[in-house]
C-alpha cells in the first residue's frame, strides 16, 4: 500500500496540492485526470520519489515495490532491444554481462578465481530463472509491436517512439506492485494499445495512469481521481462515470456557491448599513468576523474553449480519391495490391499495425514518397489539404506563428487569419511566439489553422489529436464530424477514431479490406467472421468431428507424455550441472579433471537449454489445445 497524506506542495505563488490524501493499493486500476498544468505529472513524479514537496506523508509498506513511467525519456545505448530491455533487472542484467565477459576469458588461460566465479555466477542465473525473464521480455516486445528481428536491433537505431515502448517494455518486466504511468500510450499504435489494455486489465498489480485516450481510460480503470485547483476528488469508476458524476456535482456546487453568495452580499449589506451605529458596532464587528472565517466554496473557472469550425468547402467530384494496385518496398515488400476509392464526404480512417507500411501508405498519397508501383489519382475538382504528424520538421523554428501560417496561406487576409490563431487560444502577444519554443499541442493548433485556412475539401490527418487533451480532442472531432469535405485520416486514439469514421480501410501485406461504419461495428464484424470459422469447423460431419477428436486427443496426450519426460530430464540435467559447477570449483585449475569437468559442464547446460526450450513449446501447444 501506499498512503498519502495531507500532501501540500506550492510552486511560487501557484498552489499545485493543497491537502491532497489517497491510499493506493495493488488492487486499484486508477486513471488520473484533470487539465493540463493542474499537477498530475507531479504527482506521479512526488509519489515516485523524484519531486520534493512541502508538507505531508508519504508512507509505502515494506516489501511494495513501486515502478514509475515519466512522460518522455532519452534512452542512450549501442545494445540491442532485447538486452536493454533486461537491463531494467539490474542485478541479473550485470551477472549476464560479467558471465559473458568471463567467458571471452576463459576460453584462453583463466585463472582458479575466475572459473569459480564463472560458475557462481552460472548457478545464480539459473537460481533466479534468467532464461525465463529473457523470455518474458521478449513477450512484452512482441506485444508492443516489436518483431523477432527488431527485437535484435540496436536501440540507437530507433525512433523516439520505438525507444518509448522500450521503456515501458523494462518497466513490465519489473513486475512491481504499483505502476505509475504518464501517458504510457503516446507512441502506441491500436494493436500495441490493445495489448497492453489487456496485459493491464489481467496483471496482478495496480495503477495510477494518465492518459488522453478516453476509450483507454473507460477500459482499464475502475477508479478515477480528479485533480482540479490543489483538491483530488475520487469518483468510484471509469472516466464516462465520471463525467456523469462530475456533471452533477458540479451543478450542486453552483447552486451552494449561488446561496452562499447571496447570503454573503446579504450580511455585507447589514454591516454596511449599521457600522456606523454606535448601539450595533459590537455586533457588526461580530458579525464581520464570522464572515471572514466562513469557508468560501470555489468553483473551478472553465477554460478558453477553442471555437472550431471549418467553412464550407467547395464541392468535389464524386469520387475523391481512387488508389490502385499500389505496391511498395524498402529493403523487404511492405504491401502489394492495394487498391480501393474513397467517395465524397466520406470520413476514412486508414488503419494497420505498426511495421504493415500505414505510414508509407499515407505518405504514398501525400505525395511526400514517390510511387513505385500503381496509380493513385484525385477526382474532379479536389483540393487537399495535409495534416503532419511531426509538426517538429514541418514547421519553420525561426517564423512567428503569424508569419507562419500567413506563408502557408498567402491568399487569406490577415484579419481572417488573426481571427483564426485566435479562436485556436492563440491571442494577443501569442502569435508572435516563434514556433520553435511551441509545445506539442500547440504546434498541432498552429497545423490545425493551416488547414481550417485552407479551404480545402480533401484533409489528409496524419495524427491530428497528438499531444491534445481529452477536451480539446472533443473539440476538433466536433468540427471534424460536421464538416462537408472528405477526410483520410489515421489516428491511435480508439475513441477519435470510433466516432469520426464512417469507413474503415484496413492495411494488410496482401492489400486492402475495406468496412463501411466506424470502429466499433469494424471490430463486430472481424468478430463475426472469427465465430464463422468456428461455427464452419463445428458443422462438419460427425465422422469426421469424431476423428479430427481423436486425433487432437492422440496429439494431447502424446504432448502430455513428452512432457512429463523432459520435466524429468530436466531435473537429472539440473542436478548434472550443478555437480559438474562444483567439481570446477573444487579440482586443481588446469588439470585433466578439471577440464573434463568443464566440457561435461557446457554439454550438460546445452542440453539442458535445448530440452527446456522444447518443453516451453510443448506447454504453449497444450494450452492452445485446451482453449
Amino acid at each position: 500500500m501506499i498512503f498519502v497524506k495531507n500532501l501540500s506542495l506550492q510552486f511560487g505563488s501557484q498552489t499545485v496540492f493543497d491537502n491532497v490524501s489517497c491510499n493506493l493499493s495493488d488492487k486499484d486500476k486508477i486513471g488520473l485526470v484533470g487539465r493540463n498544468g493542474t499537477g498530475k505529472s507531479t504527482l506521479l513524479k512526488v509519489i515516485a520519489g523524484f519531486q520534493d514537496y512541502d508538507k505531508g506523508d508519504i508512507e509505502t509498506s515494506s516489501h511494495f515495490k513501486i515502478a514509475y513511467m515519466p512522460q518522455e525519456v532519452v534512452i542512450t545505448s549501442n545494445k540491442n532491444v532485447v538486452d536493454e530491455t533486461m537491463a531494467s533487472i539490474e542485478y541479473l542484467h550485470k551477472l549476464k554481462e560479467e558471465s559473458d565477459l568471463l567467458e571471452q576469458i576463459i576460453v584462453n588461460d583463466p585463472t582458479e578465481e575466475q572459473m569459480t566465479r564463472y560458475a557462481d555466477i552460472q548457478h545464480e542465473l539459473l537460481e533466479n530463472n534468467f532464461d525465463e525473464k529473457r523470455a518474458q521480455a521478449q513477450r512484452i516486445l512482441m506485444g508492443l509491436g516489436f518483431d523477432v528481428e527488431k527485437q535484435q536491433k540496436a536501440v540507437s537505431q530507433l525512433s523516439v517512439g520505438w525507444r518509448m515502448r522500450i521503456v515501458l517494455a523494462k518497466l513490465l518486466l519489473q513486475d512491481a506492485d504499483f505502476y505509475l504511468f504518464d501517458e504510457p500510450t503516446n507512441h502506441l499504435d491500436i494493436t500495441a494499445k490493445n495489448w497492453f489494455l489487456d496485459f493491464l486489465k489481467e496483471g496482478n498489480f495496480g495503477y495510477l495512469l494518465v492518459c488522453h485516450d478516453r476509450y483507454f481510460l473507460d477500459k482499464a480503470c475502475n477508479k478515477t481521481y480528479e485533480l482540479s485547483m490543489g483538491k483530488l476528488t475520487i469518483y468510484h469508476g471509469n472516466y464516462s462515470y465520471y463525467i456523469a458524476q462530475k456533471e452533477i456535482r458540479q451543478q450542486h456546487l453552483e447552486r451552494a456557491y449561488e446561496q452562499q453568495q447571496r447570503e454573503i452580499k446579504q450580511q455585507e449589506r447589514t454591516i454596511e448599513r449599521f457600522k456606523a451605529s454606535a448601539s450595533k458596532a459590537a455586533s457588526m464587528q461580530s458579525m464581520l468576523k464570522k464572515l471572514e472565517k466562513i469557508e468560501r466554496i470555489e468553483i473551478e473557472t472553465g477554460p478558453r474553449v477553442m471555437n472550431l469550425r471549418l467553412q464550407t468547402p467547395e464541392r468535389s467530384g464524386h469520387y475523391v480519391l481512387t488508389v490502385k494496385n499500389v505496391a511498395h518496398s524498402f529493403n523487404q515488400k511492405l504491401f502489394d495490391h492495394v487498391s480501393f476509392e474513397i467517395q465524397r464526404e466520406e470520413k476514412a480512417a486508414l488503419i494497420a499495425p505498426n511495421g504493415t507500411g500505414k505510414t508509407t501508405l499515407f505518405n504514398l498519397i501525400a505525395k511526400k514518397i514517390p510511387l513505385q508501383h500503381g496509380s493513385i489519382s484525385l477526382g474532379h475538382n479536389v483540393t487537399v489539404a495535409l495534416f503532419d504528424q511531426d509538426q517538429e520538421k514541418v514547421l519553420d523554428p525561426n517564423k512567428t506563428i503569424l508569419d507562419e501560417v500567413i506563408t502557408s496561406c498567402p491568399r487569406i487576409p490577415e484579419s481572417q487569419i488573426r481571427a483564426t490563431l485566435g479562436a485556436l487560444l492563440f491571442s494577443g502577444d501569442d502569435i508572435f511566439k516563434k514556433t520553435k519554443v511551441l509545445s506539442g499541442g500547440e504546434r498541432n493548433r498552429v497545423a490545425m489553422a493551416k488547414v481550417i485556412l485552407s479551404n480545402a475539401n480533401f484533409l489528409l490527418l496524419d495524427e491530428p489529436t497528438n499531444h491534445l487533451d481529452i477536451e480539446s480532442k472533443e473539440v476538433i472531432l466536433n468540427a471534424l464530424r460536421q464538416y462537408q469535405g472528405t477526410i483520410l485520416f489515421v489516428s491511435h486514439d480508439q475513441d477519435f477514431v470510433n466516432k469520426l469514421a464512417s469507413k474503415i480501410i484496413e492495411l494488410t501485406p496482401k492489400g486492402i479490406k475495406t468496412y463501411d461504419g466506424n470502429y466499433e461495428q469494424y471490430l463486430e464484424v472481424q468478430e463475426q467472421i472469427a465465430n464463422l470459422k468456428t461455427d464452419t469447423t463445428k458443422k462438419q460431419p460427425a465422422v469426421i468431428k469424431q476423428e479430427e477428436k481423436c486425433i487432437q486427443d492422440k496429439d494431447f496426450y502424446d504432448l502430455e507424455k513428452r512432457s512429463k519426460s523432459l520435466e524429468k530430464k530436466i531435473e537429472q540435467l539440473e542436478k548434472q550441472t550443478a555437480f559438474f559447477l562444483e567439481k570446477m570449483g573444487t579440482t586443481e585449475y588446469g588439470s585433466a579433471e578439471y577440464q573434463s569437468a568443464q566440457e561435461d559442464f557446457k554439454k550438460s547446460q546445452n542440453q539442458l537449454e535445448a530440452i527446456q526450450k522444447e518443453w516451453e513449446d510443448i506447454q504453449k501447444s497444450l494450452d492452445r489445445k485446451k482453449q
